[in-house]
């Protein structure tokens, strides 16, 4: 006969309960504890010496003893020294034959008593690595690479554990270089790739793990290894925007919680929105880490380089397929682009790939462009250039192929204007008379590209007016190879041209009085150091009195502003033609003369006087920009006026030329606005060829397109109540009587409507009475 178990025994013998009490008062229920404990010592013995004999029942009430005990380990430390291990040698032994629930019972207790600082870090990843990279089971391997990224990311959480991140990257290289043909190394790239997307390791050791996976002989491996460095840098800026796009309304919460009824789950969700806003201002107070590219992270990118081409691509034996190899090429030339690395076998790699019915032929034409540089000798360039001619651009060729093939030339003569020669540039220019839109556009492209590089291979008629004039003012000068432009500030003409203007203004707006006065005791800081410099210059020319003609007698002298104008200065003469500044005036008189009687002696002088003048303002252009790079400290706000400025440019450089408010400067106009870290992708190269695609689409594009069109233009016609309430719908907000009277059930309304009708006149002017009052107060909650 079973004996009945009294309430406070069964309130013992549950493990919940007596968990809770342990927690309240540790002391009282210690031989309590003591007894469980020996319980599962007990059964941890049987259970190691025949482990695939062991019950359902046994099983559950171990796991159960399991789950206890590291809940309540951290109250009595000295009882449980033995526990971690114990579970510890229990995983490596047995992990193929334990149960589902009960190996991942051991792994969470585990990773608890990490938490409770039973063990540390490093001894939980030395015992979770090992099984992940081992096991066969994919349930296991889930769950463990699940908890190793979640004690690195906690770990990490407050501030960099390095001890740490240097052991276990340690570990994952010696992985992936042990044995470069097995697959184990394919986890190092896995957790090397989320915690560089989660911005933990950002540091030169972790790229040197995953530049060792690209250099593995397994194909996974390596593919993930290039993929990082090709995407991980995105990876990691997306993952970034999606963190802080989480963005909390508060006021929404707060009045939809005034509005319902009150729970505890409104007022959980208005703590769980206090915390999100306070944890974000504190992460905007915090300092913002340098976001490194892996590829400048590289210890040496010549060799890296070196050796993924000799390994994977000139390699016979290797066994990757053609995607892949394409992967790596990629690689290869933003590397080569990048640093500006010199692997002259590299080049010669592509001429067997630059046919246009080669498979993905526009990615090899966007990795040949984007491998090239400066340094890049022409002779190189030059062959590849004209098979891309021959094959692409031809009048016999698709009008695809023929505006990729231009576009592919471009993107390569941006890089290295001296790749092309003078024949085949007049030959390739004259497809911008094209029918094909996409082939005249990318015709146009190459035009305007040497119109600024190198305008002297152009043939006159194609060189345009500024070119023109600027080789005649010498102001454009051909590239020579090797030439670096020298380091300067972006767009500081621009700030300069916009502070100059300002001034101008400021000048305008005073009077001659007020102008006297701000010149004789003007700050010096104010004042323009070119200014003094022309007024030096002038000052040493002349000594003692002066000689002045009856024809300046008669003129005038204007006292008020000593200073030069601006035309004045810009037609001043040099210092060379010093001697003959005194007999301009007259030169000026007998140019006058001349035009009444000469027309064509006019001209000349015209011209004459139109190139020097070029010469002049390019060289006060070139000391202006160095004077105000040299000797003035750009302000916070001359900052972020330059970075308006920058922006303005970009915009007027998108425009057609007739709409440009300014002309950048050369080196901006041949390298474009492409940033040096972004890639040259294959859409960029097919660009302009779906312009020649228009007329050639299917009828279920054209389908697609105009219900596409109709979904658009219903979105605009929508009237402004619509939107509104539209955008009240989207902000979870409540409408209004009116409009839910609207959407209400006939027949929920028809009494209503019957009890209306039924009215007297004196009821209606009653009702309509107390509507005027109510309309006058602002409703029935008096909201006025």
């Amino acid at each position: 006969m079973k004996r009945k178990l009294g309430a406070l025994e069964k309130v013992d013998a549950d493990l919940s309960n007596l968990q809770s009490k342990i927690r309240r008062d540790p002391a009282s229920y210690k031989a309590d504890f003591s007894s469980q404990y020996s319980q599962y010592e007990s059964q941890k013995e049987i259970f190691m010496q025949a482990p695939d004999s062991a019950t359902d029942a046994g099983i559950i009430s171990f796991r159960d003893l399991i789950d206890f005990i590291s809940h309540v380990a951290h109250c009595y430390p000295t009882l449980v020294v033995q526990f971690p291990e114990d579970l510890i040698r229990l995983l490596n032994l047995h992990h193929e034959h334990l149960g589902s629930e009960l190996r991942e019972k051991v792994v969470g207790s585990l990773v608890l008593l990490r938490r409770k600082d039973l063990i540390d870090s490093p001894r939980l990843l030395q015992t979770l690595f090992p099984l992940l990279i081992s096991t066969h089971s994919k349930s296991l391997r889930t769950l463990l690479y699940r908890k190793c990224l979640s004690d690195l990311r906690t770990s990490n959480a407050k501030s960099t554990n390095h001890r740490l991140n240097r052991t276990f990257q340690t570990v994952l290289s010696n992985l992936l270089t042990s044995d470069r043909s097995s697959s184990k190394g394919l986890w190092a790239v896995k957790i090397t790739r989320e915690l560089w997307k989660r911005q933990i390791w950002t540091d030169t050791k972790a790229v040197e793990i995953m530049k060792e996976a690209c250099l593995a002989e397994n194909e996974k491996i390596v593919v993930g290894g290039v993929r990082f460095f090709l995407g991980g840098d995105k990876e990691r800026e997306e993952f970034e925007d999606e963190s802080s796009d989480e963005e909390v309304d508060m006021g929404k919460i707060k009045h939809q919680i005034g509005i319902n009824k009150k729970s505890k789950k409104k007022a959980r969700l208005l703590e769980n929105a206090v915390a999100t806003v306070k944890r974000k201002e504190r992460k905007k107070k915090q300092p913002h880490p340098l976001n490194f590219s892996a590829f400048h992270l590289l210890r040496d990118p010549q060799g890296f380089a070196e050796t993924l081409f000799s390994k994977h691509l000139q390699n016979s034996k290797s066994r990757l397929n053609l995607e892949q190899k394409l992967l790596v090429l990629q690689l290869i030339s933003r590397l080569v682009g990048l640093h500006k690395l010199t692997v002259l076998s590299f080049y010669s790699y592509f001429i067997k790939y630059l046919t246009p019915r080669q498979p993905f032929v526009t990615s090899f034409l966007a990795s040949l462009a984007q491998a090239t540089h400066t340094l890049v000798p022409p002779d190189i360039l030059e062959p590849l250039i004209q098979k891309i001619a021959n094959e692409f651009v031809s009048e016999a060729a698709a009008a695809e192929v023929a505006s990729a093939g231009l576009n592919a030339i471009r993107e390569i003569c941006v890089r290295q204007p001296l790749a092309m020669n003078d024949t085949l540039l007049q030959d390739l220019v004259m497809y911008r008379k094209s029918k094909d839109k996409g082939v005249m556009m990318a015709a146009k492209g190459l035009l305007g590209l040497y119109r600024e590089a190198a305008p002297d291979m152009l043939k006159k008629r194609d060189r345009g007016k500024e070119a023109a004039m600027g080789l005649r003012a010498g102001t454009r000068k051909e590239q020579r190879f090797g030439e670096e432009s020298v380091g300067q500030i972006e767009g500081l003409e621009l700030l300069e041209r916009w502070k100059e203007e300002e001034k101008q203004k400021k000048l305008q707006e005073r009077g001659a009085e007020a102008l006297d006065g701000e010149e004789r005791f003007s700050d010096p800081e104010d004042e323009d150091p070119d200014d003094w410099e022309v007024d030096s210059d002038s000052d040493s020319d002349s000594v003692g009195w002066q000689n002045v003609s009856s024809d300046d007698e008669g003129k005038g002298i204007d006292v008020l502003d000593e200073r030069p104008s601006k035309r004045t200065r810009r037609n001043a003469p040099t210092s060379e033609d010093s001697e003959k500044g005194s007999d301009i005036d007259g030169e000026d008189d007998d140019d006058k003369d001349s035009k009444q009687e000469d027309d064509d002696s006019d001209n000349n002088n015209n011209e004459e006087k139109q190139e020097d003048t070029l010469q002049q303002v390019a060289a006060v252009a070139a000391d202006k920009l160095s004077s105000l790079a040299t000797t003035r400290i750009l302000t916070p706000a001359d900052l972020a006026k330059l970075q308006e400025l920058r922006l303005a440019a970009k915009i007027d450089a998108s425009l057609p030329s007739s709409h440009r408010k300014h002309r950048l400067s050369s080196q901006q106009t041949t390298k474009g606005n492409r940033h040096i870290d972004d890639p040259l992708t294959a859409a960029e190269i097919e660009g302009l060829a779906s312009l020649s695609k228009d007329n050639k689409t299917t009828r279920e594009e054209r389908v697609a397109a105009a219900k596409a069109g109709k979904d658009d233009k219903d979105q605009v016609r929508k009237s402004t109540t619509a939107k509104r309430k539209e955008r009240k719908r989207e902000q979870g907000k409540s409408t209004t009587n009116k409009d839910k009277a609207r959407k209400k059930n006939f027949l929920m309304t028809l009494g209503k409507a019957k009890g209306k009708q039924k009215r007297s006149l004196v009821e209606r002017g009653k009702v309509l009475k107390a509507h005027k009052e109510r309309e006058g107060r602002g409703g029935r909650r008096g909201n006025r």
